[in-house]
């Protein structure tokens, strides 16, 4: 029986078969895709028709490969949606988080509801590109007069595998419009901003069914197969396949960082915003109190920057030989989305002619202070005393990132599921199938992958 993880990151999408062999899971890709945010007349956004085609296409391999999934599951980065018209085609462009049409936005959200008050309702730290202040700019610009349905991107994709339509839990967490409370879109807080609450469907949960393939996609693919709600928000799914605990902490280090740990209730306490954390949902109303730092973003564009010369691991040696130790701060806004990030390094630096290997060190250096930071800060709010870190995700793959992490931490780190977004995805389903719960699911993790720990 196998199951089929969708796994779309902001660089690139996977499409990873699971399969339980002897109690162990399996895991194998199918098909892989670049993605990335398009620059159409000034504004940044996604190419939602050629994700949709990949999707499809993903899943057609399945049938080549004569590997039928009994259920697909669709993950991807948060924040982001569709809106749609009347004739449920989307209303176009499908703005990118990184674009910069907020500017100014949460300001005038502040001016209806305090952001102390905002965090005390949703416990989101409020970030410029959060689906609350993205939908204010349609409201400014008139987008959301024409708008009949909302979708978070993969809700827009589920639609577009079995015609129906639905919001899930998780990924919606994200965007600072889910009550804390109550688990389910906040309609006050929505009515207060005067959006249209009739947007807005009830909120799934991970591991439930949302329903079999459309007569035409069943004709287009060649077969058919349950679509499954996975924990949509990769981080959420990645956080759902680590076998962490209260001593534990976890890194998804992709794209973002995202450091933090797993909490039954969450914490509102403003504080805890201004010290940059979050709540947000996870498998099973858990939530994942944690920072997002920008992380693999930042080597992906000195990268570009560098005309691609080097490889990731060639760039790692180049900052292991170099003996610079000044920090920048991954989250300040000139990295968000510059023209070329190897110059905005060097000017926040104040250091026009800094070799390309001492670029490299300082990020390296930034970032494992900003997990040690992090980490102190998780203690202090959750009253935890944090032994391990667990570092998942595609970035696990840097070791030289995690050497740095254990020396500066203190703390004991272990890798070992790079997959963990896809794995936690297919987690889900499995759930869904066996009727099982999340520590079920974990302990599939702990029998099937090797854990190794890093060594200093």
């Amino acid at each position: 029986m196998y199951y089929l993880a969708v796994d779309i990151g902001a660089s690139s999408g996977r499409h990873i078969l699971g399969s339980i062999n002897g109690g162990r899971l399996e895991l194998l890709e199918v098909y892989r895709f670049e993605n990335g945010m398009k620059n159409i007349n000034g504004s940044l956004c996604w190419d939602i028709d050629q994700l949709t085609k990949n999707v499809i296409a993903g899943i057609k391999k399945c049938g080549e490969l004569g590997k039928i999934p009994e259920t697909v599951a669709i993950d991807t980065w948060g924040v982001d949606y569709v809106l749609l018209g009347k004739d449920k085609k989307p209303i176009e462009p499908v703005y990118a988080y990184r674009d910069a049409r907020t500017a100014g936005v949460p300001e005038q959200v502040f001016g209806i509801i305090s952001k102390k008050e905002l965090f005390a309702r949703n416990g989101i730290q409020s970030i410029n590109f959060n689906t609350v202040y993205q939908l204010y700019a349609d409201k400014l610009s008139g987008r959301m007069d024409a708008a009949e349905h909302f979708l978070m991107i993969p809700d827009y994709l589920s639609f577009k595998l079995t015609g129906i339509m639905a919001n899930e839990y998780t990924n919606a967490t994200t965007g600072a419009l889910v009550s804390t409370d109550t688990k389910n879109w906040d309609y006050e807080l929505i009515d207060l901003l005067g959006y249209k609450k009739e947007l807005f469907l009830p909120l799934s949960k991970p591991a439930t069914l949302l329903g079999d393939f459309s007569p035409e996609i069943e004709k287009e693919i060649g077969f058919n197969a349950k679509v499954v709600h996975a924990a949509s928000h990769d981080t959420a799914a990645a956080v759902a396949a680590c076998p962490i605990d209260d001593k534990s902490v976890y890194i998804s280090s992709g794209t973002w960082s995202l450091i933090g740990a797993e909490n039954k209730t969450p914490s509102l306490n403003f504080a805890v915003s201004e010290a940059g954390f979050t709540n947000e949902g996870g498998v099973e109303y858990r939530y994942r109190f944690l920072e997002n730092i920008m992380g693999m973003w930042l080597f992906q564009n000195i990268r570009k920057n560098l005309g691609k010369k080097y490889t990731y691991d060639e760039m790692m040696d180049m900052a292991r030989q170099s003996k610079y130790e000044k920090l920048i701060d991954p989250n300040d806004a000139s990295f968000t989305a510059p023209e070329n990030m190897i110059e905005a390094i060097r000017e926040y630096l104040g250091d026009k002619g800094l070799p390309a290997g001492d670029v490299l060190k300082s990020v390296y250096l930034s970032l494992a202070n900003s997990y040690n930071t992090a980490v102190k800060t998780i203690e202090r709010f959750s009253n935890k005393k944090i032994e391990n870190i667990f570092i998942v995700g595609g970035g696990s793959k840097d070791g030289y990132l995690n050497e740095l992490t254990a020396r500066i931490t203190g703390k004991r780190v272990v890798i070992g599921l790079d997959e963990a977004t896809a794995t936690g995805n297919i987690l889900t389903q499995i759930m869904y199938c066996k009727g099982t719960d999340l520590e079920a699911a974990r302990q599939i993790v702990k029998n099937s992958f090797d854990i190794k720990e890093i060594s200093v």
